[in-house]
């Protein structure tokens, strides 16, 4: 990608950033150390990207982001992502994992079922570790089977996971699925 910019932004958990092309979206990212570590993070993986303000619809995202985060029910489901560059079988995650409204959950195996093979649900799990969008594709709102929290590969691992999930009071241990 070539024509990449980035801004961080304040929110309750820490300083998170979005980056952003022409399409939308193509990157955010929960805390890191510091921000100087987000600034690494980005510009490793979109090089050349520059730090810049945001347009009006990028910012409508940080502030659904900021809202979800300070504890409301926004499910970003209205954020732009550019998934254009990404394998097939991860939008179709990723575009899964999206109707997964916030404070409820859903395991590894039920989305490998609505892909259609209950089989998938290590794939699933590699392809959520790979989510370039954690947050807007809530990757976190994802268990392993019998309510387990499953893994997490954002900043803070597992932390950050069940701090995202209690913000969204979201029940933990045996946490009830999407149906329930």
């Amino acid at each position: 990608m070539t024509s990449a910019a980035f801004t961080l932004f304040e929110s309750p958990i820490g300083d998170c950033a979005v980056v952003w092309g022409e399409r939308g979206l193509v990157g955010v990212y929960l805390p890191q150390a510091d921000p100087h570590a987000t600034r690494a993070r980005i510009r490793r993986r979109f090089e050349g990207a520059i730090e810049a303000p945001p347009p009006a619809d990028i910012q409508r995202a940080i502030d659904a982001i900021g809202e979800l985060l300070r504890g409301g029910d926004n499910d970003l489901r209205s954020v732009n992502l550019d998934m254009s560059r990404l394998p097939a079988f991860n939008q179709q995650v990723y575009a899964i994992a999206r109707s997964i409204p916030p404070g409820r959950t859903r395991t590894y195996g039920e989305l490998a079922a609505e892909l259609g093979d209950p089989l998938l649900a290590r794939a699933v799990g590699q392809a959520l570790g790979a989510n370039p969008f954690p947050i807007v594709v809530p990757c976190h709102r994802v268990m392993a089977a019998g309510g387990k929290p499953g893994g997490f590969s954002a900043p803070g691992g597992l932390a950050t996971k069940l701090k995202l999930l209690e913000i969204e009071k979201a029940p933990l241990g045996g946490t009830p699925g999407l149906f329930d």
